[in-house]
């Protein structure tokens, strides 16, 4: 039977193109951008990776929207537009939650953290995605859509579309945007913030494809000159090492808890913010700022 790829093998296949492509450019001078061979094996073993538990984990996902869609409350046509202009906005407003629980809440961010690991900035940090995601559950902030009633394949698609769209802002070689597309939507600018670990950026431009969320909710920030983003974690990793960047942080959430001198202590290990300690939140994402705006400078 010949091989006939999915919309998912289709876009893999375009994105490895334009990976290859944006390094033979940078590595020409003909672009801005920095590639570094060890890093970017490292974000295409995390792909593999992630590959492997979506397969594993499809089953449930679908069955878990499949089941909600069942006890809808309307039934929303993928044939008629009007639906699918509305499942554009409540996709991208439920990707901005998603995205922002996954870095105020420790045991998402566990799930999430590989993908901020690199220290380089350039279309392979796209593909650095998380081995556990579906297993922490981040997809249920989906179920409500199959609810209201949207068909589980129109919720994926969706969800595979705004991911397509999130891959090309991963670039250093794409200065600014035009103005209007700049304060609409999600440009390689706004989301190199959120790549950086400057206690201005930090943990700021939650976007999938609309920026309104982050500019009605607080959390934008804008790309300065006068301050490049330094990529990659607070406290970095010392490893090309996939296997460890998926789990680095779930070891270190086990290795808190068996020190943890009570259930209060445990909860906020596992659902603070990461950084908390008890009576501590010096090296929270807030603390950090606060910190910063004093002109304070944390040592981790």
């Amino acid at each position: 039977m010949p091989w006939r790829p999915n919309f998912s093998e289709i876009a893999l296949l375009v994105y490895l193109a334009c990976i290859a492509v944006e390094f033979a450019l940078v590595r020409g001078g003909k672009i801005k951008g920095v590639y570094e061979p060890r890093d970017t094996a490292a974000s295409l073993g995390m792909v593999v990776g992630n590959g492997v538990t979506t397969l594993l984990m499809a089953g449930l996902v679908l069955a878990a929207l499949t089941a909600a869609y069942d006890h809808r409350l309307f039934t929303l046509s993928p044939k008629n537009p009007l639906a699918w202009i509305a499942l554009f906005f409540l996709d991208d407003f439920t990707y901005y939650w998603f995205h922002r629980i996954s870095h105020e809440c420790r045991f998402w961010w566990a799930a999430h953290v590989n993908h901020h690991s690199s220290r380089r900035y350039n279309l392979s940090t796209a593909l650095r995605q998380t081995w556990t995601g579906e297993l922490a559950g981040t997809w249920t902030l989906w179920i409500p859509l199959a609810l209201i009633g949207f068909p589980p394949g129109m919720i994926l698609l969706q969800q595979s579309l705004s991911l397509a769209y999130q891959f090309w802002i991963h670039t250093e070689a794409i200065d600014r945007m035009p103005p209007w597309f700049e304060y609409l939507f999600n440009t390689p600018s706004h989301h190199r913030v959120h790549h950086a670990s400057n206690p201005r950026y930090l943990d700021r431009n939650y976007a999938g494809v609309l920026m309104i969320w982050d500019r009605l909710f607080g959390t934008f920030t804008a790309e300065t000159s006068a301050e490049p983003p330094e990529y990659g974690l607070v406290k970095n990793l010392d490893t090309f090492n996939p296997v460890k960047i998926a789990f680095h942080e779930w070891a270190a959430i086990s290795r808190d808890l068996i020190r943890a001198r009570s259930p209060l202590e445990a909860a906020g290990v596992v659902f603070g913010a990461p950084g908390w300690r008890v009576g501590d939140d010096s090296a929270t994402s807030r603390g950090i700022r606060e910190a910063w705006r004093r002109g304070e400078s944390l040592k981790l």
